[in-house]
């Protein structure tokens, strides 16, 4: 019985763990779930899970946007302009920033639907809602509400400008350099950074296959970031930067 007892302890620590790692505020939640619905009640699993949804939900959508302006972060406002690739970005409080980067994404949605009015600026992973220094992996630097993913825009073999992306989470489908260009993956994982190109585990499968990176488009929205005096740094790979003239 301890053996069994100890087991689901550690069962428990580490779905705590990992919901912490995905979401940060899921372990907490996950646990609470534990303390409130004993295991000696009636159907005590369904209860806890049932629990947990709900705490979870409630947190992550009413209670999380109204506390994280607290330690600095402000959950991102989708629009006809601006909108998260994946809903899991929302589900998983991967979607705050600082207010001075809230302000540089409205300035740069704002100017690039002038130009394209039927393009919306896409942003993938920013940040968790609390504490700075806390990881948000598998980012290296995403703990500050300061880093934020932004997507390519793409265009259809006709040409036609669309807010599709190649892979479902956004990530994972890259522009390979030609074999005149610079090989940043190959460059780096030579060097024995074997993780630098594993983002193609976790495209959570792909469904528009067929599209291609508009270089003006995607050019003009980097520019319209870059010549934002708040922006200090963007990082694109190297045969990217060459190949649109950046």
């Amino acid at each position: 019985m301890l053996i069994k007892s100890f087991i689901k302890r550690i069962i428990h620590l580490f779905i705590s763990v990992v919901l912490t790692v995905i979401t940060q505020i899921g372990g907490v939640i996950y646990l609470i779930s534990l303390l409130i619905i004993s295991k000696k009640s009636s159907k005590y699993k369904l209860k806890r899970t049932l629990f947990f949804i709900f705490l979870y939900l409630t947190s992550t959508f009413l209670i999380v946007p109204k506390v994280a302006p607290i330690f600095g972060r402000i959950q991102i406002e989708n629009n006809k302009q601006l909108q998260a690739h994946n809903f899991i970005t929302k589900l998983f409080n991967r979607n705050y920033v600082t207010p001075k980067m809230a302000a540089v994404l409205t300035t740069v949605s704002l100017s690039m639907q002038k130009e394209y009015p039927t393009i919306k600026v896409v942003y993938l992973d920013a940040n968790f809602p609390f504490i700075n220094g806390f990881p948000l992996l598998p980012h290296l630097s995403h703990n500050d509400g300061k880093k934020i993913d932004i997507s390519f825009v793409y265009q259809t073999k006709k040409g036609i400008l669309t807010n599709l992306k190649p892979s479902n989470s956004g990530y994972g489908i890259f522009v390979s350099p030609t074999k005149y260009e610079i090989n940043q993956t190959k460059i780096c994982k030579k060097k024995g950074f074997w993780q630098y190109d594993f983002t193609k585990y976790l495209t959570l499968s792909s469904f528009n296959t067929d599209l291609k990176l508009s270089k003006k488009a995607t050019k003009n929205i980097i520019n319209q970031i870059l010549k934002n005096d708040a922006v200090s740094k963007l990082f694109i790979e190297p045969h990217l930067k060459s190949r649109l003239k950046l």
